[in-house]
């Protein structure tokens, strides 16, 4: 009898190629980079995942079916890269992370949005992505001093937050990176800050719980003020003029923060992750990309920082 990865001959005879087992996976993409010179935070990476909560609160998807003796890749989607504070520079995405193989949908989690900047006296909009950057502040002289933060994507990520020009005296105001599980934070009408990033996600596939994906905050203008990274992982920001945006930390996909006025870097987004759970009875220990291994119960976890695969 043959079908679905099956390969039985006679009754109660199963050979060990063929036969089909569930596994649970998280799938975060690279954050994207903040903006540069009156930046927008970047927004983390899509968030998806068979166990809990998925990106952008969501119903958590359905399980893999791994086929035994097949191999599966994993992509580990860098972060954007930080970028350069003079004026006329934009900002990085993140790239993407994947699960594909044999038998199933590949699972792929979009990059994050990097965030607005100011380039030739405009503000910039964030990039969409997993989820989105925030807006960037032009000078107010041009036709784009507002911006809005680029879109998240469904399932994945939430949007990244606006942008918003008073005048030079009031300040330069920008949005805040969205996070998997919330938006980044609107530049206000009435404080001129910098603003916090959007609020990562909490998973126990590894046995704990652990949030990632946090979008980065948005830079200040003159004064010494400063805005956290969403939960997760986001970058922060510190300081006045000329300070650059802290990077989202590795691994969580998580988006680094804008940089300020007078030449301030945007700071780079963090790495992405892929973690499988798979049932111990049926895992085989043939991987490549020297994941993380660990144990929960009955289960088997697979924790990939680096691209590599996995043989079902």
């Amino acid at each position: 009898m043959t079908g679905f990865g099956y390969n039985v001959s006679g009754f109660g005879s199963f050979p060990s190629r063929g036969v089909p087992y569930e596994a649970h996976f998280l799938v975060i993409a690279g954050g994207g980079s903040g903006g540069s010179r009156l930046g927008g935070g970047g927004g983390a990476g899509g968030y998806r995942t068979s166990f809990g909560t998925s990106g952008a609160n969501s119903s958590a998807e359905s399980q893999l079916t791994l086929v035994n003796g097949e191999q599966y890749t994993i992509t580990i989607g860098a972060g954007g890269a930080t970028r350069g504070s003079g004026a006329g520079v934009g900002t990085t995405p993140g790239n993407a992370s994947s699960i594909a193989g044999p038998e199933i949908t590949t699972v792929t989690s979009v990059a994050g949005g990097g965030g607005g900047s100011y380039i030739s006296g405009n503000g910039t909009v964030g990039g969409n992505g997993g989820s989105g950057g925030g807006g960037g502040t032009g000078d107010g002289g041009q036709a784009t001093a507002n911006a809005a933060g680029g879109t998240g994507t469904a399932n994945q990520g939430m949007a990244g937050g606006n942008s918003r020009f008073i005048d030079a005296s009031q300040s330069y105001r920008n949005g805040g990176g969205g996070g998997a599980g919330q938006a980044g934070v609107n530049a206000s009408a009435t404080s001129a800050k910098a603003n916090a990033g959007g609020n990562g996600l909490a998973s126990t596939i590894t046995g704990s719980s652990v949030t990632r994906a946090g979008g980065g905050a948005s830079a200040g203008y003159s004064s010494a003020n400063s805005a956290s990274g969403g939960s997760g992982g986001g970058g922060s920001f510190s300081g006045g003029d000329g300070t650059s945006g802290g990077a989202g930390s590795v691994n969580t996909g998580s988006g680094g923060a804008g940089g300020s006025y007078r030449n301030g870097d945007g700071g780079a987004g963090g790495s992405g992750v892929v973690i499988l759970r798979v049932p111990t009875s049926n895992y085989t220990g043939t991987t490549s990309g020297s994941p993380t291994v660990s144990t929960d119960g009955t289960d088997t976890i697979m924790v990939f920082n680096s691209s590599g695969t996995y043989t079902a």
